[in-house]
């Protein structure tokens, strides 16, 4: 079990954790929500250790063995299989241990915890998840050297995989997988057997692989039961009733408020108003929903508008070495409107294909027929490294538009979803999500007809991704997606291509078939369906069984304010009678009860109204989710 208690967290004088605590119980699968910069990965290096606390603590059971993928990827001269055994700590020490030891005692107990930690079966574990990141056997026996990156921060994944720790911190595991990867990395973490805890904005990885919803907002952590889809939900019904309640709180107060305004100097009145004051100080405020708008992406409009097919491939191979074509014999067209994802595993040609639509490869053999005055605009994730660190986004625009006056610029900057103290920021010292913002934008600046864009989600957070998927629906050219986010394929791609074994072919399936293809495991939509459906119906039974316990208080609080309306009915009337100077001319003892009475209703409204407080503020914690 993981405790966090009262923790607070601050980075170069802000605070990121205000008193945040959360217990995560054994077993839980985790996803760590929030938007960027709100403080995910600093929250993994308190619980590792790695950072210091202002406040509070970090719990865990005794010899809890905590893992996360190593920041460096290895790049030693030793096999990957090698790298990714000696990740396993206990094994590794045994079997050395067993070479030198000549006590046979000793080797006894060694063979022994060999056998209790199944280490006959490591290298075939270790195997398994090195191929399901999309090592094959011939790759397993490489050294880690002679691969990018990229693939080296798989290995580093895959070793802290395979050496099981108790508590699992992965912080955005999919940045380096496609989507092959993704797919099994979601069905391995669904069924590991100890705790995870994932910060991801993989919507599909979060409703897929995760039981549970872990959200850093505003300085806080709220656990949710449930997976990510629900969580927002709920989180969106929660808002909802906290406006609700928001609302009739102030309304209360509002009353108190006048009464203690009408009343306070009036020394009859001042016990009463005195009364009020105290409900009011006790009136622990319901503070509003705030909505933080993201940023919308925005991309230009074709200049021009090009008759399909805008490009046209016919029996084209295309590769790097004359001669040794990575993909053969490609006969497709793109038309100008089309929405293409492009499926398949990593290494198996899609950014060489981007590069030939873009104009960077040339065809070795065959015919690629382009529309004249075609635009091509190629967004990738490694060209974040050809900005220019040392210039802010304005002086990238303005390169781009020498003559435009400065308001002209700026309003540029803002269309690519910067805010106005971002756009002076050098680009080495912002975001991954601003960084990724302003090279798109860079990328689409001149109204492309086809826009190609390689993985551009990655450091993107759930609600950006969602912004890109509305820009690019409203994007009138055509589209070429390569992702590992499967909403966004989802969501805006209309056609699926598969690039594989040397071939580009239209894909005759869904991304439900895909998955079934790549992992063996179903995606099923009516069985999804089903279980949304009963997940609904459960909710809606448990919420009606919430509200059925609570219906004695909700009767008692429609009783009490039946009956404050009666009293201030009366009091009203009682005060028009006593507002009338013949009352005390007439008939001074008439004056006298009714003034009493006043205050005698006045004492009985002031009990009512507390009671009422106190019942609204049950029900509601009765009733919440």
């Amino acid at each position: 079990m993981l405790i966090i208690n009262d923790l607070s967290l601050r980075i170069a004088g802000r605070l990121l954790l205000d008193h945040a605590s959360l217990t995560l119980p054994a077993g839980t699968k985790a996803g760590l929500v929030g938007r960027n910069g709100t403080g995910k990965t600093t929250l993994f290096k308190a619980i590792t250790g790695d950072m210091a606390a202002e406040t509070g603590s970090v719990s865990l059971p005794r010899n809890t063995r905590i893992g996360q993928v190593a920041q460096e990827a290895p790049g030693t001269e030793e096999p990957l299989i090698e790298i990714v055994l000696k990740a396993d700590v206990e094994r590794t020490a045994l079997l050395a241990e067993e070479q030198t030891t000549a006590d046979p005692h000793r080797i006894a107990e060694i063979h022994m915890r060999l056998a209790d930690i199944d280490a006959h079966s490591a290298e075939a574990r270790a195997a398994t998840i090195l191929a399901g990141l999309g090592f094959d056997a011939e790759a397993q026996k490489r050294p880690a050297s002679s691969f990018s990156g990229g693939w080296r921060m798989r290995v580093a994944l895959a070793a802290v995989l395979f050496s099981e720790p108790d508590l699992l911190l992965l912080d955005e595991p999919t940045n380096y997988l496609d989507l092959e990867g993704t797919l099994w990395l979601e069905t391995y973490v669904a069924k590991y057997p100890h705790t995870v805890l994932l910060i991801s904005h993989d919507r599909d990885l979060l409703n897929r692989a995760v039981n549970s919803i872990v959200h850093l907002d505003k300085q806080k952590l709220t656990f949710w039961r449930g997976a990510y889809d629900q969580f927002e939900r709920q989180h969106a019904e929660q808002a909802m009733l906290q406006e609700k309640s928001r609302a009739k709180q102030e309304a209360a107060r509002k009353h108190m408020e006048s009464f203690v305004e009408r009343f306070r100097a009036k020394a009859s009145k001042a016990r009463q108003a005195q009364s009020r004051l105290k409900a009011l100080e006790k009136m622990k405020p319901i503070s509003a929903v705030v909505n933080e708008t993201v940023r919308p992406f925005s991309f230009p409009e074709p200049v021009k508008t090009v008759a399909s097919p805008i490009v046209a491939l016919d029996h084209v191979n295309v590769g790097y070495q004359p001669g040794s074509p990575i993909l053969k014999k490609m006969t497709l067209r793109i038309d100008a409107d089309d929405r293409i994802a492009l499926l398949g595993a990593n290494g198996n040609g899609k950014s060489t294909f981007a590069k030939l639509l873009a104009g960077r490869l040339k065809p070795e053999t065959g015919t690629m027929t382009i529309a004249p005055g075609l635009k091509v605009a190629i967004f990738a994730q490694h060209q974040l490294d050809d900005l220019r660190p040392e210039e802010n986004a304005y002086e990238h625009v303005r390169r781009l538009m020498p003559e435009a006056p400065e308001s002209k610029v700026r309003a540029r900057v803002a269309q690519f979803g910067l805010v106005t103290e971002k756009m002076n920021t050098p680009a080495k010292d912002l975001s991954g999500g601003e960084k990724a913002r302003l090279l798109m934008g860079l990328s689409a600046f001149e109204g492309p007809n086809l826009f190609i864009l390689d993985e551009p989600t990655n450091h993107l957070d759930i609600d950006s991704r969602e912004s890109l998927i509305h820009a690019l629906n409203d994007f009138p050219g055509a589209v070429i997606l390569i992702s590992h986010d499967r909403h966004l394929i989802e969501a805006t791609a209309d056609r699926l291509w598969l690039v594989k074994d040397g071939q580009v072919n239209p894909y005759d399936g869904d991304l439900g078939d895909y998955r079934q293809q790549v992992t063996g495991v179903a995606g099923d939509r009516k069985e999804r369906r089903e279980a949304e459906k009963a997940s609904k119906a459960d909710r809606r039974r448990e919420a009606a069984q919430r509200r059925n316990a609570m219906e004695p208080v909700a009767k008692e609080i429609r009783a009490t304010e039946a009956l404050m309306d009666r009293i201030r009915k009366r009091i009203d009337g009682i005060e028009d009678e006593l507002a009338n100077p013949a009352v005390y001319e007439k008939d001074p003892s008439t004056a006298t009860r009714l003034a009493k009475e006043r205050s005698q209703l006045t004492q009985t409204l002031a009990g009512h109204e507390e009671k009422w407080l106190a019942l609204s503020a049950e029900y509601e914690e009765g009733t919440a989710d």
